[in-house]
Order: structure tokens, then sequence, then C-alpha cells
């Protein structure tokens, strides 16, 4: 908690939890642009850094498979060696390139990867000692589990057990301990928080937008399983994400449309981007946000006599990386909150200050995908994919239960982690990837076989994979437990 927050404990109309949510895919060793190691190291660089430089008061997860990635070997130097020679390189070939109405936009291109140059260099070059750092400001971190699977899916009770202790001893390792853990797409189906209270986990976060029509959301809800679920607040999500949210603004950077070099240099209208104009829409657009939570917070509490939370969740790599301009709509927002009487809160301190007017009534089923519901995962088009996930996890079990060597047994349940990836059935649903997430789900599972079927582990050929930093805190006791 910054120093601000702690002086001023009861300041303002009501409280806002701004939860960012950071994943990416398993890409490290797997494919080239877009789909490679350039997609997470350009998420690092227009997101991640960017986002963790201004963050505070607020609550950020963290999955483990994104961390793996970043710890793995030599991660630090292709990422720095990525962003000199292919965008930092890039810009300044924009900048002698372009046309007179387009040059201040390729400086502003080239400034904006100075400047993550700069960031990466104040951590020594390693971007994971980044989120570490964050918590020195008032960041709360949440873990997630190993391989951001969505858990109701899951076959077996074990199945979900290896993904939270992986994710969750990950975790403590690389940050220290936590109270509260991101349930993979807000996935929920009721008995999950009895799952996750086995773990200790004291707070998660669901949507229940589906089956809610009012401020319903400003209230966690108590289980009795006992962790609290902070119902995440979609009427205040819409106005940024919908189609017409404020990424949507004509003047802003479009993600979509690249220069001769690669980069992005043209707004949304087709116009020059103009950086500085920019700026100035980001932040109005942080106090439309603040007013309009301010008056969702005073009417909860004209309604009810009790002070509001709105849980504000997005995707950690919407601002940055997909919205060029919310690194700075997200520093606005949190430079003006006080002084628009909206108090900023991380989810630790919102369940011990709002865990004691808990609403009491059950959860339903939910994700925040598509249609609130489960289809993006498990539906007719993406069956094959859900259902050999399922079967899979049943024959890894068995396996491990019956003895298999050790050093196999690894193999498969780090090769099923990555079947189990809710990353491979979304993309290949939304046909966002062409056949990559089929490939990559399909290519795991025939390694998991080879793991299970392979007559020794000591050959001098390896199993097929290309896991190199997968999961390295896995236990695979839930499998052996009776």
């Amino acid at each position: 908690m910054s120093e601000a927050a702690a002086s001023n404990p009861v300041a303002g109309v009501g409280d806002l939890a701004i939860v960012l949510h950071s994943h990416m895919p398993y890409v490290e060793g797997f494919g080239t642009y877009p789909f490679g190691e350039e997609w997470l190291f350009d998420a690092v660089i227009r997101s991640h850094l960017p986002v963790l430089d201004v963050a505070r008061d607020l609550t950020l997860t963290v999955t483990p498979v994104l961390a793996d990635q970043l710890e793995a070997d030599g991660v630090g130097e292709r990422l720095a060696t990525f962003l000199r020679e292919h965008r930092i390189g890039a810009a300044e070939r924009d900048v002698e390139t372009a046309d007179p109405d387009h040059r201040e936009a390729a400086r502003a291109e080239l400034a904006r990867y100075r400047r993550a140059e700069e960031l990466l260099r104040e951590v020594d070059g390693d971007p994971l000692a980044a989120f570490a750092a964050v918590q020195e400001r008032g960041v709360a971190l949440a873990a997630s589990s190993a391989t951001h699977a969505v858990l109701p899916l899951l076959a077996t009770r074990a199945g979900i057990d290896v993904q939270v202790d992986a994710g969750l001893a990950s975790h403590r390792r690389r940050f220290g301990g936590t109270a509260g853990f991101w349930l993979p797409e807000c996935a929920y189906r009721p008995g999950l928080e009895a799952d996750l209270s086995r773990h200790g986990i004291e707070w998660f976060c669901v949507d229940q937008s589906r089956f809610e029509s009012g401020d319903e959301s400003l209230a966690p809800v108590a289980t009795e399983a006992g962790p609290l679920a902070f119902a995440i607040d979609w009427t205040a999500i819409s106005w940024l994400w919908d189609m017409s949210g404020y990424p949507s603004w004509p003047g802003y950077l479009d993600f979509h449309r690249l220069s001769m070099n690669g980069l992005r240099i043209f707004r949304i209208d087709g116009g020059p981007y103009d950086a500085e104009a920019a700026a100035v829409r980001a932040a109005e657009q942080a106090d439309e946000f603040l007013d309009s939570i301010h008056a969702r917070l005073a009417a909860y509490r004209e309604r009810t006599g009790r002070r509001g939370l709105v849980t504000f969740a997005i995707d950690c790599e919407l601002l940055g990386h997909w919205w060029s301009e919310g690194p700075i709509w997200l520093e606005q927002v949190l430079a003006r909150a006080e002084a628009r009487g909206v108090r900023l809160l991380d989810l630790d301190r919102a369940a011990a200050e709002h865990g004691g007017e808990a609403r009491q009534e059950p959860l339903r089923a939910s994700t925040w995908g598509e249609d609130k519901d489960f289809h993006t995962w498990d539906s007719p088009a993406v069956s094959d994919l859900a259902w050999a996930a399922r079967g899979l996890e049943l024959k890894v079990a068995e396996a491990v239960r019956s003895g298999l060597p050790r050093e196999r047994a690894e193999r498969a349940v780090r090769e099923l982690l990555m079947v189990q990836s809710s990353d491979w059935a979304f993309l290949d649903q939304r046909g966002q990837a062409g056949d990559y997430p089929f490939e990559r789900a399909t290519g795991h599972a025939e390694n998991a076989f080879e793991a299970l079927q392979s007559s020794s582990t000591n050959t001098g050929v390896p199993i097929k994979s290309r896991l190199r930093g997968l999961a390295p805190d896995l236990s695979l006791t839930p499998f052996l437990t009776p």
C-alpha cells in the first residue's frame, strides 16, 4: 500500500480494486513470429514494463506459465537483442524513411521502445524482477494455476490439485506468499471454492454478470468453504472493453496497420498518429472513468448505506500491447482517483475491509468468456481438444499412480499441463491463429503419450519436448495420493 492510501484509509465515496491479469501462452521455444517468442517479447516491451512502471495500489496476477518463460535461461539477453535490433532498429529506419506527415509518429514509436530499453536496464535485464519490485508500491501479486487451465473442465480432483499446487509453489518461490488466486478465464463451477480452500486460498474472482442486473457486484460473496469471491463489475469493465469503449477513439494508435518496417505509426482513422493528442485523450478518459466509478459507488451507498467495492479486472496486456495508450490511461486513473473521491484498494486489503459485509448467496457456473459460459473451451467447435485433454488426464493420472518411473512421470505430467492450457481452445475456437493452437495441443499430447509408452528413460535419445522451463516447481503428490 502506498503512503497516500495508508494515510487516508476511509476517504472517498467508495473503493476501486483494479485487477490486472498478466498472462501469455507458453511460446518460449515454439515457433516464430507472430506466435513464437516474439509475441511474448512484444507483450513485455509494450505492456508489462510500461504498466509496472506506473502501477501502485492495485492487484496484479502473474500466471506461472508467464513467469516460467521470463525465468528461462538466456531470455533476458534474447529480449534485449530483440528490442534493440528488431524494434528500436526498425523504429530508427521508420524515422529515416517516413514521409514528413508520419515522421513524428515514427519518433513517438522510437521513444516508446527506447523507454522500454531503459526500464529493462533498470532491472538488470531481468523482466521477472520488474514484477517482484512492484510490490514495494502497494501492488498485491496473486497466483494462478500452472498453465492457465480452465479448472472446472478438468477430469479429476487430482488434476485440479496439480495445477493449483504447482501454481502456488511457483508464486511462493518467486514472489512470496499470497492469499489470492486468479481463476483462469474466471471459470467457476459450484464447489470449486472447496478445492481452493484445501490449498489455503482466501479469495478469488468470479464473473457473475450473466446473473446480475444491478450493482450486486459491488459487494463480495462469502462461500461456505471459506474463500471470499470478488465479483468483477462488468458494467465498469464494459466502459473499456466494449467495441465502442475507450480504446476505440479514432485518434489512438492502430494496432493492425503497420509501416513498411513493421511498426505502428497510423491512427485508427488512418491518419498519421499524434502521440501528444492521444495522451491528452487518455487523460480525459481517465477522468471520465473515475467520474463514472464515483457515480456508481455513490448510488450504491445511497441504496445500501454501505461502502461499495468496484472490482475492475482486465487483461494486463490490453494496456500497452493492444491499446498503446493504456499505460497512460492507467497512470492517470491512479494519480487522479483520490481527488475524484475514489479510494484504491488491492484485493488483500479489500478482503479484510469488505469481507465482513459479504453477500450470502450461491455462486453459479460462469466464465468471463463470450456469453459468460464455457463454450469457448467446451463446445462442438473444440470438442476434439476438450475431450482429448480429459482422456489424457485420466491416462496420465493412472500411469503415475501405477508407478511410472519419475522422469517419465514428470515429463508426461508437464506435457499434460500444457495440453490443459486454455489458450489452445480459445485461439482455435476463434480462428485467430490458423493451425498453430491445434498443432500445439496435439503435439503436447503426442509427447505425453511418448513419455507414458517409452520403455526406458535413459536411452540417450530424449523424449521430444521443448518445455525447457515449464512448471519447475511441479509436484506429483496429488496424482500419488489415493
